[in-house]
């Protein structure tokens, strides 16, 4: 009787645990703010014989002199808090910028050099170097860059770039820059 008892309620959990979401028709907002299904686009790209559909998005050409023009003028260092791996979100725009131009060139290559103060021993610098330096690698891969382009490397705090124990050099040397090869 108790087997059945349970067997019963077993069944009644599981029932209620079901959903009735349909997952293969997802709803999808265009930039205009419509709704689009998505079972209606992926209908429009089998029709046309090809598996591909014309877009209005312009391509980007990243000439010599854009490329050059690019690394001039953005900055390659995201800079952290105090004992914290965090990209802190006024540096979300040096992410982007990185990642669509590595997008456009996916021969280049990109070396991520974590750095710490001189605070802390040399084993946990060289830790937390390291997870600054994946904390931007995995920002660049979510914004779209293969993983095949970015390198993770920690120098701890064997490379400051501000010598001194004022508050402002030990904030220079917290950060994690991003070295084109």
């Amino acid at each position: 009787m108790k087997r059945i008892f349970l067997s019963v309620v077993a069944a009644l959990v599981l029932t209620a645990c079901g959903s009735s979401v349909k997952l293969d028709n997802v709803p999808v907002e265009d930039k205009s703010g419509s709704a689009v299904s998505a079972t209606t686009d992926q209908k429009k790209v089998e029709s046309s014989g090809s598996g591909t559909t014309k877009t209005d998005v312009a391509t980007v050409d990243l000439g010599k002199a854009n490329q050059d023009a690019f690394m001039k003028s953005t900055t390659r260092t995201v800079y952290f808090d105090y004992d914290s791996f965090v990209i802190r979100s006024e540096f979300q725009s040096v992410i982007e910028a990185h990642a669509k131009f590595l997008k456009s060139d996916k021969a280049r290559k990109v070396t991520l050099e974590g750095h710490t103060d001189e605070r802390g021993g040399r084993e946990y610098n060289l830790a937390l170097g390291q997870k600054r330096a994946e904390a931007v690698r995995r920002a660049l891969v979510l914004q779209g860059v293969a993983d095949s382009q970015l390198e993770a490397v920690s120098f701890g705090k064997e490379k400051p770039a501000a010598l001194g124990n004022t508050e402002a050099a030990l904030e220079k040397n917290r950060r994690t820059e991003i070295s084109y090869r």
